[in-house]
């Protein structure tokens, strides 16, 4: 169950800064980034180290740990990738609201047949080595991780956290993710990776899980299934950016392959620019 003393305390906040209503709380800290949380969680991004709330960046190991649980922030035991403060107010407050954002999916390539040829164990540390240099990445680069499962990665660059150069930071991350996984190791990539992002509206919210596993964030709508399909179109070491992302970047990097994509279930093309290992410096 909810803290009730947590919940009062949220609820005298939405009340002192004049929301009435979860909803509008969500999109001032998506589209506006309300100031007093998208500081905090600048600031709490310093304190080491990983794992973290996914929501607040409050760090659940290191010598921050102990600061973080004195105020009320230790790993809820509902749902391990956030904070008990954050658990508490998205189980009281569920909702969410429309923004433009920039989403980034990463999947490993060719994930079945490093399975068959790996142990269960070795493949599960292959996964586990994945997901931390990911996490580490898409913290420092300023998103939410939206999940972690499986083969694949997802980042959502929300302007309230990462800014208004939001895509920018998220062509900044794909291209490290490259960098981190080695693609541009002469020896090869020690795991095989395609990147989707795209920039567009959609509703993220807070929802309750059907497994009883607490609230949970996520983003809704044909954007992100756009996402979705251009990191599954994506290729070993190939990072593809809808051309909505390449405008909302303002990057200079050069003259870049493009290609009009037939999604499945999208009726037009969708055009993109390819970022490549021979393409993309460590950083742009």
């Amino acid at each position: 169950m909810p803290n009730p003393i947590r919940t009062k305390i949220y609820e005298m906040y939405l009340e002192a800064i004049g929301v009435k209503n979860p909803d509008e709380l969500y999109r001032r800290i998506w589209s506006e980034g309300e100031r007093g949380h998208s500081l905090g969680r600048h600031l709490v991004a310093h304190l080491p180290k990983n794992p973290r709330c996914t929501l607040c960046n409050a760090p659940f190991r290191g010598f921050g740990a102990p600061l973080m649980r004195l105020l009320g922030k230790p790993p809820s035991s509902r749902n391990p990738r956030f904070c008990a403060a954050c658990e508490d107010f998205m189980t009281r407050h569920q909702g969410g609201a429309e923004v433009e954002l920039t989403m980034l999916f990463a999947d490993v390539r060719g994930s079945t047949t490093l399975a068959e040829r790996m142990s269960a164990s070795d493949f599960s540390q292959l996964l586990k080595r994945f997901y931390i240099v990911a996490t580490e990445v898409l913290v420092n680069t300023d998103a939410l991780i939206e999940r972690l499962v499986g083969d694949e990665v997802v980042g959502l660059f929300i302007p309230g956290y990462a800014g208004p150069e939001h895509a920018r930071q998220a062509v900044q991350a794909a291209q490290e993710l490259l960098h981190v996984t080695g693609h541009r190791e002469p020896g090869g990539p020690w795991l095989p990776i395609g990147v989707g992002v795209h920039t567009g509206v959609a509703y993220l919210g807070a929802i309750e899980g059907s497994s009883g596993t607490g609230a949970d964030i996520t983003a809704m709508g044909d954007n992100v299934n756009i996402t979705a399909r251009l990191s599954s179109k994506a290729a070993v070491g190939e990072i593809l950016l809808s051309d909505a992302t390449y405008a909302a970047a303002k990057l200079d990097l050069g003259h870049l392959e493009q290609r009009q994509l037939q999604l499945r279930g999208k009726s037009e093309l969708v055009g993109v620019r390819v970022l490549g290992v021979e393409s993309s410096p460590d950083r742009p």
